[in-house]
């Protein structure tokens, strides 16, 4: 059965999530978001604060939270409460994703993506256009993989953290939690939690404590 999408957050970011939701096939319901203050019609879409979605999670409903900021995602999840299984999981058509990967409730894979074997994505994760993630990678919840990014094997992304348009992570490192890798950086070596690396070789510029 094609599932029906709620979107958590009507921006940018949702128009390109609507295109992957359609190129399977699915379909957008709602865009709820809490610049709106009640509940509306607009071009066949339900609109209006989050606080509706429970009314509009029926059977076959989904949800998924369009909005890029690994932060705010989390914030979010955590204000809506619902189960796990409530959330869809999107993989653009034109995305490859191996049979013995593992892709978590609430992530999106955009066009162009190429997820290789026994790798893990977590939940609420955006795996975005055109990178890759090569085999035995792991890429924990609430991160961002920017368009053009490359994990090489075994490489592994902490929970929260971004990695930039255009990077390369060489095999084997590891990415702590809540840290930024910079667009076009080359990653070398391990990089600790926290912390905003750039560069070629990356190397951390900031520290942003816990």
């Amino acid at each position: 059965m094609l599932e029906k999408i709620i979107l958590i957050g009507d921006s940018g970011h949702a128009k390109v999530i609507e295109d992957c939701i359609l190129s399977q096939g699915s379909s957008v319901i709602a865009k709820l978001d809490d610049r709106y203050k009640e509940r509306f019609h607009e071009n066949h879409l339900i609109k209006g604060p989050f606080a509706i979605v429970e009314d509009l999670l029926t059977d076959g409903v989904k949800v998924v939270i369009s909005i890029g900021s690994n932060v705010i995602r989390k914030r979010i999840v955590e204000r809506l409460n619902i189960a796990n299984e409530k959330y869809a999981i999107i993989v653009h058509r034109r995305a490859i994703v191996c049979n013995s990967a593992n892709v978590g409730h609430g992530t999106v894979i955009m066009p162009g993506v190429i997820v290789n074997a026994d790798a893990s994505i977590g939940c609420h994760t955006i795996i975005n256009s055109n990178s890759v993630v090569e085999h035995d990678c792991v890429v924990e919840d609430f991160t961002h993989i920017s368009p053009g990014a490359i994990l090489t094997g075994n490489v592994k992304v902490g929970r929260g953290s971004h990695v930039g348009a255009g990077s390369t992570i060489i095999p084997g490192i590891e990415i702590g939690s809540w840290t930024t890798v910079g667009a076009g950086s080359s990653v070398i070596s391990n990089i600790e939690s926290n912390v905003t690396a750039v560069g070629v070789p990356a190397k951390v510029i900031k520290r942003e404590g816990f």
